[in-house]
């Protein structure tokens, strides 16, 4: 349902046409007008529409009932991609032809697609539109052009004498050509979306769209087999800022001129200030990119007779949305399923959820503070980040009576039973698991993996390692693993020339030795 939301958001918020809506979301025209007549249809406001959960908003929208969108017309080929192929097969002489095209296409969408006919009229009225550029016009606070140089800042690195290569974010606001330089350690997502963060800070408001280049910590897919699928960090981003991304094109610059001019002029300008200096760390680097960077913007252009910031007074700065309330905290998002002691876990950590959504799959969004955890879009536990590797956050409200699930398929008594089964040390290690942890719950899944070991090495085996685990104070899966694997519990000790190795049938001092039969 996150795609039925966005699509509506954009709807609701900005009354966004059909297509503009497509260009952000990569959505089928169709699919789109059919889900803006079903909210019309409805009583679904952009304020509701945050509230309410997936199961209420599907049932608003679509009943009981889930109906497929019906294509009333033929399967439109891309001319563009068509059109690439022919001018390559003429460079590299492969003899592909237009009916050729026609085939594949014709075999791909079959009663759908257009006959050859009709296809090459309008392949041929495509070649006739066909224009070497098109001059972009830009409305003033709607369009913010991102991108990174491809010129980095050498970083020196006083103690190593290393050098490391910082990267520089440029953002260029389309009608004024006002631009944000941000230096950062690398391109990754959490310093891609920092420097959005202080970027519209910079701007003081924010545009209606952005144009990001394609990378990964923005774009996942566009293309024709996928989609556009933007990445799940950079649309929380994106509905925070109340803006829409709008991708430029794979291998299309032209698609955002202002951030390659914006780039180019940077490279020039700013960076050429670098060429001879030291720089040793990204933080200096920003603080003299902050000082060049009001030259450049209050730089006179020849053509025009005024600077980027008196055009960004005039032109954009009046437009700009104001920014929100709350300063946007960076995101990362995970799916995960809740296991049978009623955690999900994240980073080696365990957190909570109500028990009654055992084995349910979950939405996780964390921060270096917070964990939530959402089922359905609804909110449904909040933890405080956790940092050591093993850690548990419990909330009372979340366990069920007495720690038994409702099926009754898992408790202490269980557990303790199939332990006895196996054997002793397998006793003494379910029982030193739960001493471990404060609540029994919290012990299952560990007691579970260890007990499970039996199948694949046998109870002996097992019980082997459970006796020197407990000698050794282990409680670890992984550890308990490692001796089974190694048995280590057959090895002799190189400081011990009398060590015996351990058996389950020489543990007490009443049996007689090899010495009673001389």
């Amino acid at each position: 349902m996150k795609q039925v939301r966005e699509v509506l958001r954009l709807h609701l918020l900005a009354n966004l046409s059909s297509r503009k809506i497509q260009g952000a979301t990569g959505v089928a025209r169709t699919t789109i007008q059919d889900y803006i007549k079903r909210c019309n249809d409805s009583d679904i406001t952009i304020d509701s529409l945050n509230s309410i959960n997936d199961d209420v908003l599907r049932l608003k929208l679509f009943g009981e009932l889930i109906s497929s969108t019906i294509k009333p017309f033929k399967q439109m080929p891309d001319y563009s991609y068509i059109h690439q192929e022919l001018k390559q097969s003429k460079k590299d002489k492969t003899k592909v032809t237009l009916m050729f095209l026609w085939e594949a296409y014709k075999a791909e969408y079959g009663n759908d697609a257009y006959e050859y006919t009709q296809y090459r009229v309008y392949y041929k009225r495509y070649v006739q539109k066909l224009s070497p550029s098109m001059r972009q016009i830009h409305v003033a606070g709607e369009k913010l052009f991102v991108d990174y140089s491809g010129v980095t800042i050498p970083i020196h690195n006083q103690k190593t004498g290393e050098i490391d290569k910082a990267q520089v974010f440029v953002a260029v606001l389309g009608a004024s050509g006002y631009t944000f330089v941000h230096v950062t350690h690398s391109q990754t997502q959490e310093d891609f979306i920092l420097s959005h963060v202080l970027a519209y800070e910079f701007f003081g408001g924010t545009p209606r769209v952005v144009v990001p280049d394609n990378l990964k910590s923005a774009i996942i897919f566009n293309d024709k087999q996928h989609g556009l699928v933007i990445n799940e960090s950079y649309a929380a981003l994106s509905r925070h800022f109340n803006m829409r991304v709008e991708p430029a094109r794979p291998r299309k610059p032209k698609d955002k001129p202002k951030a390659e001019q914006g780039v180019q002029g940077i490279q020039r300008y700013i960076l050429a200030h670098f060429r001879h200096l030291k720089i040793f760390s990204v933080e200096e680097a920003n603080e003299k990119v902050a000082t060049i960077l009001d030259k450049y913007n209050n730089k006179i252009m020849k053509h025009l007779g005024k600077s980027r910031s008196n055009l960004f007074e005039e032109l954009d700065s009046p437009e700009l949305k104001p920014l929100p309330a709350n300063r946007y905290i960076y995101e990362q998002f995970k799916v995960a399923k809740v296991n049978m002691d009623y955690h999900i876990s994240l980073k080696k950590c365990n957190y909570s959820v109500p028990y009654k959504y055992l084995k349910e799959e979950v939405e996780v969004r964390y921060s270096t503070h917070h964990v939530r955890i959402y089922f359905k879009n609804d909110l449904i536990a909040t933890h405080p980040r956790l940092r050591v590797i093993g850690q548990t956050s419990t909330l009372h409200e979340h366990m069920p009576r007495e720690h038994q699930y409702i099926d009754n398929k898992m408790n202490p008594d269980r557990l303790r039973a199939w332990a006895k089964n196996i054997g002793e040390y397998s006793s003494l290690f379910v029982e030193d698991a739960f001493e471990a942890v404060e609540h029994k719950a919290n012990a299952y899944r560990q007691i579970v993996a260890v007990l499970s070991l039996a199948k694949k090495y046998g109870d002996i085996e097992l019980e082997l390692a459970l006796m020197y685990a407990a000698q050794k104070r282990i409680l670890k899966v992984k550890s308990i693993t490692s001796i089974l694997d190694k048995k280590l519990y057959l090895q002799k000790s190189a400081n011990n020339p009398v060590y015996e190795t351990p058996s389950l049938f020489n543990t007490h001092k009443n049996l007689r030795g090899p010495n009673a039969y001389k």
